[in-house]
């Protein structure tokens, strides 16, 4: 069963998870930048083991793992770190909707239902 956060709450939350998703936006960026290298090291690596650009690639993505799992240990849900959007499962007149929050942004000011995503964001 899924934490239910009122705004207060998941601003708090919030608050705790910005550095980490700033992290996760500075990995991701880092490993688009070696994305030319790298596919040809990976072809080529498949089944000798790689080399130092693919091991520290390796490192970084399991370090965006072990943020990840941070984020949502606190029962945010992680919905794109491309973006950097954060919803957070919340009751709205008598239906669950997500409180959603986008990285940069300094508290939630928007919602939305479950199956409208970011385009369908509305004013808190």
């Amino acid at each position: 069963m899924p934490r239910y956060f009122t705004v207060e709450e998941a601003n708090q939350v919030v608050r705790q998870i910005r550095p980490l998703l700033g992290e996760i936006l500075k990995i991701r960026l880092k490993v688009l930048e070696k994305r030319p290298e790298l596919i040809p090291i990976l072809q080529k690596a498949r089944g000798n083991g790689g080399g130092p650009i693919a091991s520290e690639v390796v490192e970084d993505f399991r370090r965006l793992e072990a943020l990840i799992a941070s984020i949502q240990a606190q029962g945010a849900i992680v919905k794109d770190i491309n973006h950097g959007l954060i919803d957070f499962p919340h009751w709205r007149d008598g239906r669950e909707v997500y409180l959603c929050w986008q990285f940069g942004e300094d508290e939630i000011r928007y919602w939305h239902e479950i199956d409208a995503g970011f385009a369908g964001r509305q004013p808190l």
